[in-house]
């Protein structure tokens, strides 16, 4: 029961302040973010264990189920210990929202106010006043219902049912003779093996439990809720197609589209600001029609500025500004910016086979990058500063791309807009991950009207350079064992008629919606593909996905995978040891065994993979502590090895797509889980090894030295658009620097091109040097400055024979914070440097040093220098395996 305290506070929330004018006025709008609660469903079988549950209680909105529990103290976060399993119960229960609002007479007045949700998750039954107004079955669509007609002087209900999406759906599965392939099987014996339901419903596909999280079924409002109050005119859209670009002019349709109730004149009014500044302002009286009117205003923009990719030029940006008046009173407005760009995939014929190349302003972009894993369980609580961070994360890393995977959700404006700023391409993944989706048409006519939703919102962004069908669903169809078990169970026929409505979907609609709704950005029609010209996962053609190398095959094999584009390839890590510490507990990462059994998600063999690499390249960790650290250094040069081996192979391989930029979750070490996780940085944005090394790997300008098959490859890789000259060297030197042989010369570098530099022999760089005790360092030099360096080393981590590099750390105050001055008098592979609980951004980290060599790093920190230095610790591989006896090598 509400007090009337209570209830007057929601009144105070949602009072609205009478128009202004007489009528037509300026439409009003009212977040509804206030006032929520929520409970279980009456009558749902778990109110009678969680009574406190079945009880209204305070909601948040935005937000969810979940997270309101976690607040009201009834369940306990699931990022720790056995959280996650005792949080399943949630997602298995029917929920149920409302808010209690006041209206006054002068919003009632209006003759239109529509009730609006900018997402329902997910199988929803909405009430006004009692009356059912809407039933929402898609987390990813937009709903607006008209509710003037139900709403009265007063106070007014919002009633929202929640059905489990579990729960609903699972006795149409179990009754299924042949359920649909899916992703992950439910680890908790909610859902039998090998029938999900995550199939069959619009929601993401991660909620239901991943290789890299937790299996959390949300439920709730995860987005806006609004009242909107108008005079049967409002302002419903603005959008900037771009008709034509070159140095000289653009040309633009400026489309405001106003939906009309009434007859009426309007004016229509859109003002264009420069990047530097000047502005232009285009006007148009307007006779509405009932209905949608869209409201042409055409815009030429002479020596228009264009948006550029990150290390391309500046990413500039127009601001567009439009308002709908009627009588001189403003009755709508919209404002967002636009950068003026072409963009295409290039696919030629050449002697490797097609070509896949995204080509920017008429410029081909070597794509580097990495696929972006969604921010967390509940993207509700993640704020905006920590989104901002990842983008920078990869820019700072040298990144020019990053893909939104398809098996979580589209991200909200602010982070298209962020990426927009700073010149970060974004390949934005339709909403479907590894499950063979149904192809009913009810069900590809929702994802029909979600398409349209999601791209009409997103396509005035430049950073947005590709809409991409599908996650892995036409290689799986084609490839995958328990596709081919489920095809044959179809018959020739069926499943003939079922591939066509997967290609129906993939290759037709949706294409269609962006070629209608946004035709300056490419559709590609799923990842891997060749775009439905052939079967998926080509090396002479389209995209792959690469995972021989941490499914079955050495990491070696990455040195002899070519393909045209990889858009997925990637290696476990464990978080660094601070974000370990967090999610342990009271347990202490020195007391943990080496091996962890009891992950579900890898076949119950916990980090046996990790350990599996680790042990056949680098040796057997000493401990719990010492495997953290391998894990890192074990995905970095993993990673850098992959990356160079494409960069050099340019313009065969045009792009490098890692799994991935960031985690979802900090890591669990429980009965589930291994702790493992597949960023580069992890879940509090803290950079791991591989993060550092894909600073270096993604440089624009690099070089590569790799040992592959007894020979020594280096290559001089340039992203710049102009040729320049360089000198570069190959050193070859034992263990303690004495130096055995020096070859390199001048060279003019190509522009946006790989330049062969060396092909030499084991027999011809090492003579008779031990293999274990030398090391080759390729450097270019420019200008007299080494801009680039790369260590190749001619046997496995594990059978060097490293001794002691007496590595010595010396940090002192600079202008921009400390700088940290590390050397080693032996070789030193995979140097590490950490500060405890401190927090501190490092300039460079993870890195070998040759016996005498000195690295400066910058580092940032709010810690004071004393605090640093008592923090500070360095070291490297040596000491961190159980190695044979160094003084018998």
């Amino acid at each position: 029961m509400k007090t009337l305290a209570s209830i007057a506070m929601m009144i105070v929330g949602l009072m609205i302040a009478p128009a202004a004018h007489a009528q037509p006025a300026a439409p009003i709008t009212k977040i509804v973010d206030s006032g929520w609660e929520m409970r279980l469903a009456p009558g749902d079988p778990n109110a009678a264990t969680h009574t406190r549950a079945a009880r209204w209680m305070r909601a948040t909105v935005p937000g969810s189920v979940q997270t309101d529990l976690m607040a009201a103290r009834i369940i306990a976060d699931p990022w720790v210990g056995e959280g996650e399993r005792a949080a399943q119960w949630v997602g298995l229960s029917d929920w149920q929202y409302r808010n209690v609002f006041y209206l006054p007479d002068e919003v009632l007045a209006r003759r239109d106010i529509d009730l609006t949700f900018d997402g329902l998750d997910t199988f929803a039954t909405v009430r006004v006043n009692g009356t059912e107004v809407l039933r929402a079955e898609n987390m990813f669509r937009n709903w607006r219902v008209a509710a003037k007609a139900l709403l009265k002087p007063g106070h007014n209900v919002i009633e929202v049912d929640f059905a489990s999406p579990i729960k609903a759906l699972l006795p149409m599965v179990l009754a299924l003779k042949t359920p649909l392939p899916g992703a992950y099987d439910s680890q908790f014996g909610d859902e039998p093996k090998g029938r999900q339901t995550a199939n069959y419903v619009r929601k993401p596909g991660y909620h239901y439990g991943w290789d890299f999280t937790p299996r959390i079924v949300t439920i709730g409002i995860p987005k806006p809720v609004r009242i909107e109050a108008y005079d049967g005119v409002r302002m419903s859209d603005l959008h900037v197609a771009q008709v034509h670009l070159d140095d000289s002019v653009a040309v633009l349709d400026a489309v405001v589209e106003v939906d009309a109730h009434v007859a009426r004149t309007v004016d229509v009014r859109v003002a264009i600001t420069a990047p530097d500044g000047t502005s232009q302002t285009i006007e148009r009286r307007v006779a509405l029609f009932v209905g949608r009117n869209p409201v042409t205003l055409p815009v030429r923009i002479e020596r228009p500025r264009r948006w550029w990719p990150v290390g391309y030029g500046r990413p500039d940006l127009y601001r567009v500004a439009a308002s709908v008046t009627d009588e001189g009173r403003e009755i709508g407005r919209a404002a967002h910016d636009i950068g003026l760009r072409t963009v295409e995939i290039r696919r030629e014929r050449d002697r490797w086979g097609r070509s896949m190349a995204f080509v920017v302003n008429g410029v081909p972009i070597y794509i580097k990058g990495a696929n972006m894993e969604p921010a967390d369980s509940f993207p509700e609580r993640v704020p905006a500063a920590r989104t901002d961070a990842v983008l920078e994360a990869a820019v700072a890393a040298n990144m020019n791309m990053l893909r939104i995977w398809g098996g979580g959700y589209y991200p909200d404006d602010a982070v298209f807009a962020k990426a927009d700023r700073i010149g970060l391409m974004l390949w934005q993944d339709f909403m479907f991950g590894n499950a063979v989706p149904p192809v009913d048409n009810a069900f590809q006519a929702n994802t029909r009207a979600e398409a349209i939703d999601q791209v009409r919102r997103l396509r005035d962004h430049p950073s947005l350079v590709v809409w991409n069908g599908n996650n892995e669903v036409q290689t799986g169809w084609e490839n995958w064992g328990d596709r081919k078990a489920f095809k044959v169970t179809l018959g020739a026929d069926g499943q003939e008629a079922y591939g066509a409505g997967l290609r129906r979907m993939f290759d037709k609609d949706l294409r269609a919606v962006v070629n209608d709704l946004s035709p300056g950005t490419p559709y590609w029609g799923g990842s891997p593909t060749t775009d439905y010209d052939g079967p998926a996962e080509q090396t002479t053609d389209g995209d792959v996905h690469y995972w021989d190398v941490w499914a079955r095959s050495p990491l070696e094999d990455y040195l002899t995978a070519d393909n045209r584009f990889m858009s997925e390839f990637g290696l476990q890590s464990m978080p660094g040891l601070r974000t370990t510490r967090s999610f342990l507990g009271k347990r202490k990462p020195e007391d943990m065994p080496v091996q962890i059994v009891g992950s579900g998600y890898d076949s119950a063999k916990g980090n046996g993979r990790i350990l599996k690499y680790i042990r056949a390249d680098y040796g057997e960790p000493k401990s719990f502590v010492d495997y953290i650290y391998l894990s890192q250094l074990f995905q970095a040069e993993g990673l850098e090895m992959a990356v160079i081996h494409q960069r050099a192979s340019r313009p065969r391989n045009m792009g490098t797509l890692y799994w991935t930029l960031n985690d979802t979750w900090p890591g669990l070490i429980n009965s589930v889980w291994a702790g493992q996780a597949w960023g580069s940085i992890d879940f509090h944005n803290r950079w791991k090894a591989s993060h550092y090394r894909a600073k270096r790997f993604y440089a624009p300008v690099t070089i590569g030295a790799q040992h592959i098959a007894g020979r020594t490859v280096v290559t001089l890789i340039s992203d710049r658009q102009a040729a320049f000259g360089a000198r570069w060297r190959l050193r070859v030197m034992d263990r303690d620097g004495a130096m055995l042989s020096e070859r390199g010369g001048d060279v003019t570098a190509a522009p946006l091109a790989a330049t062969p530099l060396a092909d030499l022999g084991d027999a011809e760089l090492l003579g008779k040097a031990d293999p274990a005790r030398t090391v080759a360092v390729a450097e270019l030099i420019e200008n007299g400055a080494v801009i680039a360096r790369q260590f190749s080393y001619f046997a496995k981590a594990k059978d060097l024979a490293l001794v002691d590099p007496g590595l010595r750390a010396h940090i002192v105050p600079s202008a921009s914070g400390y700088t940290l001055t590390v050397s080693a008098k032996s070789l030193a592979r995979g140097v590490w440097i950490e500060f405890g609980n401190l927090d501190a951004t490092l300039s460079d980290n993870a890195f070998d040093l040759a016996a005498g060599d000195r690295a400066s790093i910058q580092v940032r920190s709010t810690a004071s220098l004393a605090a640093l230095r008592r923090a500070m610790s360095v070291h490297s591989l040596f000491g961190t395996i159980n190695a044979k006896d160094i003084a018998a090598k």
